[in-house]
């Protein structure tokens, strides 16, 4: 594979006319999906949709990017740069794999510079069966007015309380609390919603227009921040069932992580976007992991959203604070160099080969 760092963007609109480009010299068809609002700049949002392979392939791979907005930034470079790759093209054809580029799904959080949708929600903590009461998190409910102070930086009484919380409970507990999916403060940290999002409804209308023809189905999703800086830690991203993790460890090796048995370096966390893998393509073998790469220590990258959404309830603040805000929380997301983008193209290129055998292994 030719490392093809220019596929990386500065900007949303950069990001999604290397990807329009990049689709149409495959010879691809764009459906757009296009967003309500605008962007930062005033420019067009979408969630733009590329199908590599027959409509009617009965294997399909799902490579998504942005799920968390301001993630985008690694999992276009990563399309971008997939799609602009004759190899891999050519592998996917030789396994008899279709590919479905699902570019930007929080398109809004992508231009703002923002990990949620414009509506304020983690669009992985939004599959939940709202029908059935929102779900508890008394760790979160505790600590609300600690995570999102009125004040930033944070006064020393919101950082003894998180700590105390941690020399108490533990640090993994904290971070559950914190991370986990919380449904009753809006505004706050990872925050499921009370209803699908716009995003969320996307999503479902992609996998029934793309994913309902194929017996097996793949999902790479694309994620930036948590673990050491450059490495893609293969995090299992499916329900809890030895089957089908036993399955996703044979494809993507023992290494795979799970939410559900601690391995992983995310918390456990409930309303996972992959629960509309099961419910919209129930026809399908589903095998799915959220390709995770590190940028900086998770204090950090935590400390970076509490201060965002701190700007998000402060427009009155001060705008020097709050354009320094908003670049830290793409940069924590992005790391802007050569080397690190090069581990980035290195390990979804292997990773992508992983799924292709996996798809058409017998």
């Amino acid at each position: 594979m030719h490392i093809d760092t220019s596929a990386f963007a500065q900007t949303y609109a950069q990001a999604r006319s290397q990807f329009l480009q990049a689709a149409s010299r495959r010879g691809l068809t764009v459906e757009s999906h296009a967003h309500t609002l605008r962007g930062f700049d005033g420019e067009d949002l979408a969630v733009d949709v590329a199908l590599d392979g027959p409509a009617d392939a009965k294997s399909l791979l799902l490579i998504s990017s942005a799920c968390h907005g301001v993630e985008g930034f690694c999992g276009s470079g990563v399309q971008v740069a997939l799609l602009r790759e004759p190899a891999w093209s050519a592998a996917c054809a030789d396994a008899g794999v279709a590919v479905l580029y699902v570019h930007a799904l929080n398109p809004h959080g992508f231009s703002h510079w923002r990990r949620v949708t414009h509506e304020g929600v983690d669009l992985n903590r939004n599959f939940v069966d709202f029908s059935q009461g929102l779900p508890p998190n008394s760790g979160y409910d505790e600590l609300a007015d600690a995570v999102v102070p009125a004040t930033w930086p944070p006064p020393p009484q919101a950082e003894a309380r998180l700590a105390a919380f941690a020399a108490e409970h533990g640090p993994r507990v904290l971070q559950a609390a914190v991370s986990g999916g919380q449904y009753h403060h809006p505004g706050g940290l990872f925050y499921g919603g009370s209803a699908p999002t716009w995003s969320h409804l996307r999503l479902r209308d992609v996998l029934r227009n793309h994913a309902q023809r194929c017996t097996r189905l793949a999902w790479i999703d694309l994620h930036t921040g948590l673990g050491p800086a450059g490495v893609g830690e293969r995090i299992y991203a499916g329900r809890n069932d030895a089957n089908d993790i036993a399955r996703a460890r044979a494809w993507w090796g023992q290494g795979l992580t799970s939410i559900y048995d601690g391995s992983s370096s995310s918390a456990l966390l409930q309303g996972l976007m992959c629960n509309a893998a099961y419910q919209e393509c129930p026809q399908a073998e589903y095998t799915g992991m959220a390709l995770e790469y590190g940028t900086y220590p998770l204090t950090e990258m935590v400390g970076a959203l509490r201060a965002d959404h701190w700007r998000a309830a402060h427009p009155e603040a001060d705008p020097a604070l709050r354009a320094q805000i908003r670049q830290a929380t793409r940069d924590m997301f992005y790391i802007d160099t050569e080397e690190w983008k090069v581990e980035i193209l290195e390990q979804a290129w292997q990773t992508g080969l992983l799924a292709l055998r996996g798809l058409s292994a017998s």
